[in-house]
């Protein structure tokens, strides 16, 4: 159609060309193309509706009338290139020989809307950007087309594949997948498409099993290898990046031998495609598409066609031909032995793509962009509602002014473009979802707004039916989440989403699902059974309820009462010659100082604190030398006793009472100063032992200075050493009732047991290391009282006959029983 200003229109009405070979012999045939696309042609009469529709108007280009001219693509490369140079150039074989041709003269029309793959778009907008002719598409999204060093004077009205890549991973990232398979068209919009998706999906630590490519011209071949790996695959998510043209000779191979049930995910080429949904296949799938609108006066306008109108134009011709399967009156065309059509045709009752105006999407972006261009025009050759049409401009200007443009179309959608030349970003979700009668449905579940904050982008306003018409959510895993308590260890030569579930360390958790590392619990706690918490760890001591703990303490206390009660014998018979000749002085002395060992050893038991820790060690060391340095003056007094009964001897005299008492109190003098020096230096403390045992805590005496402790054990077993070699040498000491022997044998015992003391202390572990030590003193303890006080005791109580001085001098002989 004619008018002032003509804007040119490039389609994609058919899918496939067909060409013979060259011969170089005669002018190659034209390009013959065939496969018409319904949809396509409401595309192309939407523009034609719209710009009708901008001629009505008194507000935009008041008595300005725009013309059109719209041209087929046929979905190639060369078609597209010539088409472009025909808009550019015109139609005219002109040849101009003066060599003065202005920059725009040769323009025919002052921009194009077009094309509707972004293929011939990129082959469209390279041809263009040398005339400076700006070109606003309505469907090519490949994100490649917002470079404006490669295509600067390229627009479009839908958003860019850029923003519905990164939207694509976030919805399967939100659903959870994490195992998908990737199908694309071998073309500028599949691979640009894929590669923003895949590094989209990268960032959302989403693997992807395959990825593979197909066009419709390529060999069958490899149609049949990309269906294979996707009939073999064990993701049950595919996202397809794929034109309508491909997708559905891809669906259609599948058909023929169809795979698991697959959750589709489309980009917006094909999800809203009419011809689609009658592979069922499909059913459930999700994608976005561009969001819906209505365009009053278009579906009246499209049914307005006639037969007549139709013969005006051989695309429409073919259109009504292919419609309704005849052939028009006075068209000879190439529809084969097909009946005439007689008038009995009713475009009324079509039911295809053309009329289905339900879900106007695509068809709204071609609307936006033809008012866009007329916006544009406005700009330049408007003042108000005063338009001169004679005034001339250049494309360039026009490309200015499109930058500029912000408005909102009769139907309510705002149009302006962003320094790329791209709109902003926003998707409808579209599920597809059975009717009532069993035909698939596109039903919008959701929003996606690129403009909102990250997280709230999604707004979803329906549930969604996935395939096979469950209501919940899809799983698609290479491998399934690893609970708390484990971590995730990637399988050899797989992607990060293929890994095995390993149990944490020992004394290492992970409280979260999928967990890379477990991290290890603070050195006081320990985990769980499920290692999935970390607890506090028990803390372990010889506590006073448990029976261990009481068992001691009944020595200890049974001890001590022994030692007193002996205390009471010997004090009872003091008068007693069994009591006056074993030096009653140092025998109570040393009965005193065993109820202290007995007691000290109570000191060991309950929770250790500062003043138990320093007082079980020192009062055990003290006590112990005090005791030691008693039997070794009784050891010493007897030695010097039979000394004493040769001829001229006079020794008792230097080892009388006041020397026995000196001597036990410098031994145990000589003790204290080394406790207050191990006090002064580094004394004992009460510590957490964290080493001994990984799964609690032992609550201990730490010695502090370890030379002090062993300085303490050092002294009592070198008295006690000194002790039994004394009484070793006074065991055969020609006396009646020889206390040497008895000392000898407590000095034995005493020995034996801190000699075996020694290697249990380092080997028992925890509590039972406090235990072996009050253990060790009660035995030693023991065998004194019993090898040196039970003899003594058990002639006073049963054999009071032997308690006299004759029998103690070995006057009497003794009886034998």
């Amino acid at each position: 159609m004619n008018g002032d200003f003509v804007i040119g229109g490039i389609f994609t009405f058919h899918h496939y060309t067909r060409t013979e070979q060259i011969t170089y012999t005669r002018l190659p045939p034209q390009t013959e193309c065939y496969g018409i696309d319904f949809r396509e042609v409401r595309f192309a009469r939407a523009m034609e509706f719209t710009i009708h529709e901008i001629n009505n108007r008194t507000d935009l280009l008041p008595g300005i009338t725009l013309g059109y001219q719209i041209h087929d693509s046929c979905s190639t490369v060369p078609m597209a290139i010539k088409v472009a140079f025909q808009l550019a150039n015109g139609l005219k074989p002109d040849f101009n020989e003066t060599g003065t041709c202005s920059q725009y003269a040769a323009a025919t029309v002052p921009a194009i809307i077009g094309d509707s793959a972004s293929t011939q778009s990129i082959s469209i907008a390279r041809v263009l950007g040398l005339f400076g002719i700006p070109q606003v598409s309505h469907y090519a999204t490949c994100s490649c087309l917002s470079d404006k060093n490669h295509y600067p004077t390229f627009f479009r009205t839908i958003p860019s594949d850029q923003h519905q890549a990164a939207a694509l991973a976030r919805m399967v990232k939100h659903f959870g997948w994490t195992w998908i398979g990737a199908v694309r068209s071998d073309s500028d919009y599949g691979n640009y498409g894929m590669a923003s998706f895949l590094k989209a999906a990268e960032a959302e630590g989403i693997c992807v099993e395959y990825s593979e490519s197909y066009y419709r011209t390529q060999p069958r071949s490899r149609l049949e290898r990309v269906a294979n790996v996707i009939r073999r695959s064990t993701a049950r998510v595919i996202i397809a990046f794929m034109a309508s043209g491909d997708m559905k000779i891809l669906l259609a191979e599948l058909s023929q031998q169809p795979p698991s049930p697959l959750q589709w995910i489309g980009s917006e080429t094909w999800i809203t495609d009419p011809d689609i949904l009658q592979y069922n296949m499909c059913a459930g799938a999700i994608g976005f598409g561009v969001p819906q609108s209505v365009i009053p006066g278009l579906r009246e306008f499209l049914l307005e066609l006639t037969p007549s109108k139709a013969l005006e134009s051989p695309l429409l011709t073919e259109f009504w031909e292919s419609s309704f399967s005849c052939n028009l009156k006075g068209h000879t065309g190439t529809s084969g032995n097909l009946r005439e059509c007689d008038g009995s045709e009713d475009i009324q009752t079509l039911q295809n793509p053309y009329s289905d105006t339900s879900q106007l999407r695509i068809t709204n972006m071609v609307y936006k962009a033809t008012y866009a261009i007329a916006h544009a025009i406005h700009r330049l050759i408007c003042n108000g509602t005063q338009c001169d049409k004679t005034i001339k401009f250049s494309p360039w200007q026009i490309f200015t002014q499109l930058k500029k443009v912000n408005f909102t179309t009769n139907n309510g959608f705002q149009v302006s473009f962003d320094s790329n030349g791209d709109p902003p970003a926003v998707y409808e979700l579209i599920n597809w979802q059975y009717k009532k009668n069993g035909a698939l449905e596109f039903v919008t579940v959701g929003q996606y707004d690129s403009s909102r904050p990250r997280g709230q982008e999604f707004k979803m306003s329906k549930n969604i039916t996935w395939v096979g018409g469950q209501t919940e959510v899809p799983v698609s895993v290479c491998s399934e989440s690893c609970p708390p308590g484990t971590r995730k260890a990637v399988q050899k030569r797989r992607p990060v989403c293929c890994f095995d579930c390993i149990t944490c360390a020992e004394g290492e958790i992970s409280n979260k699902t999928d967990s890379l590392d477990c991290l290890r619990c603070p050195p006081e706690f320990w985990p769980n059974a499920k290692r999935d918490s970390c607890l506090p760890k028990p803390v372990e001591f010889l506590s006073w309820e448990e029976t261990l703990g009481i068992i001691l303490t009944v020595f200890s206390i049974a001890g001590a009462f022994t030692a007193v009660f002996v205390s009471g014998i010997f004090y009872k018979h003091r008068a007693s010659p069994i009591v006056k000749a074993n030096n009653s002085e140092l025998s109570f002395l040393l009965l005193f100082s065993l109820t202290l060992c007995f007691l000290c050893s109570l000191t060991f038991i309950g929770r250790p604190s500062e003043w138990s820790c320093v007082l079980r060690h020192t009062a055990f060391g003290i006590t112990f030398v005090l005791c030691i340095s008693c039997v070794l003056g009784k050891t010493i007094v007897v030695l010097m006793a039979f000394r004493a009964t040769l001829p001229g001897s006079n020794v008792m005299k230097w080892f009388g009472p006041p020397q026995q008492r000196l001597s036990v109190i410098t031994f145990t003098l000589i003790q204290v100063i080394i406790c207050v020096l191990w006090l002064k230096i580094s004394p004992p403390y009460p510590f957490k032992n964290l080493k001994h045992y990984k799964e609690k805590i032992i609550l201990e005496c730490g010695l502090g200075s370890a030379i002090g402790f062993w300085a303490v054990l050092g002294y009592i077993g070198l008295l006690a050493i000194l002790c039994f070699i004394l009484a070793f040498l006074a065991r055969k000491l020609p006396d009646h009732f020889n206390e040497a022997k008895f000392i000898t044998f407590s000095m034995l015992i005493f020995c034996a047991v801190w000699i075996t003391f020694i290697p249990a202390y380092f080997s028992s572990p925890g509590k039972l290391t406090v235990a072996v030590e009050i253990f060790a003193i009660l035995a030693s303890s023991f065998g004194l009282i019993i090898c040196i006080f039970a003899p003594k005791c058990f002639i006073i109580i049963f054999r009071p006959d032997q308690n006299t001085k004759k029998h103690l001098m070995g006057k009497t002989p003794s009886k034998d029983h």
